[in-house]
């Protein structure tokens, strides 16, 4: 073996370079910490959601520096309870920030089983429960679907899910891309909503198709913000004309922000029209992300195909033969690696599996269901107080709605109205935060100023935490 001279030379060899004893003893202490600082603070609605430090002072708080020497255990432990102490507690009742929110220990259970397994599924010979569990998994997803056959993968968020969407769709109908890459493509272009997530113009700045050719539809409006298949019609005409090829249309069921679901049927009898791939519905490819709705902890993405013909390993195989080899004694079928585009990949679906089998489909129907309910009883709550305005009736759980201080109520027709309002929701944001109340996310959109966008995901959010939030946003508002 050649290598630089003297290179470990005096390391003995004879016994382990670890300590498996004192590293046993280290996670007993850690494991408790987790229970109690991660688990049972984070999810008490006493608590803070967040103790706002600014960043200068959280750096000092941390010492981040690595230095030369390690740390002896105890001050390893208090630096596991600064972390989470000063982390942002998103399994508390009283986190509305994002789309993924609470903490489901069956599911938190199965996310400790993947990273004490450290590996990846890539081959059935290194993770052979893990990849009959994601067999299972994506399986009954396609089912739920619609889907009596198909494919599927889990990948590192929705929007790889939606570039590989896009990559198969494109490979589907040039081959050669696979090989000569875009060179002598003609121009593609793609269509999504106003109101698709980003991910889409990502993507085809990812795969070289280019952000100038993701054609956004208008919406309408008045129906929150759900694309219009005519309007899809009309651009794809437009983009013909101008000589370019049209090849994918990304719809949505849920957008981002207002919770709108685009008309599936009429936009697929669109894309039949012209041969184009439909991602989303029933036609060709779907994103679903139990990671949000499901509660099933970060990261959770499942890619779903209906085509059954090994689109996703022509796609994206280059049959590796240091993992992939042929001549294996069992069925190579099982060695899905190839159908992603990563190697190293995480095992996504354990954690969803754990949970699945802990409450069954029965019991994450109910979590749905109770979120409908929380979101119906918010929307009373909100019609019936003075100084709440709805954006728009939710079409699903996405409450978004302004609050308007005691200062700009009846001032409605002044030119300066919606300017001041546009500042409201930012200043009660900041207040909250720094009070370690609550959190919840605001937004422009189009030519609406900032609102607030409240979704409920987490069952053990009560109808007290929901008058909380509200009276919350009135105590904090109230002198703005």
């Amino acid at each position: 073996m050649a290598e630089p001279s003297g290179i470990g030379d005096s390391i003995p060899l004879d016994d382990p370079g670890l300590d498996n004893t004192a590293g046993e003893e280290f996670l007993q202490e850690v494991f408790q910490i987790l229970l109690e600082e991660g688990v049972r603070k984070s999810t008490d609605v006493t608590q803070k959601v967040c103790d706002w430090k600014e960043p200068l002072e959280l750096r000092e708080l941390l010492d981040l520096e690595l230095r030369s020497d390690g740390e002896g255990r105890e001050r390893l432990l208090q630096r596991c309870r600064d972390v989470l102490r000063l982390s942002v507690r998103t399994g508390h009742p009283r986190f509305f920030n994002q789309l993924f929110s609470g903490l489901d220990h069956h599911a938190l259970a199965g996310r400790f089983l993947t990273e004490t397994l450290n590996t990846s599924p890539y081959t059935y010979e290194v993770a052979p429960v893990l990849v009959l569990m994601e067999e299972q998994v994506l399986a009954k997803l396609r089912e739920l679907v619609g889907w009596s056959s198909g494919d599927g993968i889990f990948a590192p968020g929705g929007s790889m899910s939606n570039m590989l969407a896009m990559n198969v769709a494109r490979f589907r109908r040039f081959p050669e891309s696979r090989s000569r890459g875009n060179w002598d493509l003609p121009r593609l272009a793609l269509f999504a909503s106003q109101e698709s997530h980003y991910s889409i113009q990502k993507g085809a700045a990812f795969l070289g198709i280019g952000m100038d050719n993701v054609h956004l539809v208008r919406t309408d409006e008045r129906w929150v913000g759900k694309m219009i298949p005519e309007e899809l019609e009309k651009e794809i005409q437009r983009v013909k004309a101008e000589g370019s090829e049209p090849l994918f249309v990304c719809a949505t069921s849920g957008t981002t922000v207002l919770g709108a679901f685009d008309p599936l049927d009429a936009i697929a009898d669109v894309c039949a029209r012209h041969g184009l791939w439909l991602h989303v519905d029933v036609t060709d490819s779907v994103t679903w992300n139990p990671h949000k709705l499901l509660m099933v902890g970060l990261q959770c993405s499942a890619f779903l195909l209906r085509d059954s013909s090994g689109l996703l390993q022509r796609c994206h195989g280059v049959g590796a033969s240091y993992l992939f080899q042929r001549d294996k004694f069992y069925d190579v079928s099982l060695d899905t690696g190839d159908k992603s585009p990563q190697c190293g990949r995480r095992a996504d679906g354990l954690k969803l599996w754990i949970l699945w089998k802990a409450v069954g489909s029965r019991g994450l129907g109910r979590r749905v269901e109770r979120a409908f309910a929380a979101t119906r009883y918010l929307l009373e709550q909100v019609k019936r107080r003075e100084g709440f305005q709805l954006v728009m009736e939710p079409e699903f759980l996405n409450l978004c709605f302004w609050f308007i201080p005691p200062s700009l109520r009846g001032q409605e027709s002044s030119p300066e109205f919606w300017d001041k309002l546009g500042k409201v929701a930012p200043a009660i944001k900041e207040k909250m935060i720094r009070r370690g109340s609550m959190m919840v996310g605001y937004q422009p959109q189009g030519s609406r100023v900032n609102f607030f966008r409240q979704i409920v995901t987490n069952p053990a959010v009560t109808r007290q935490d929901l008058d909380f939030f509200l009276d919350e946003i009135q105590e904090l508002g109230w002198d703005l």
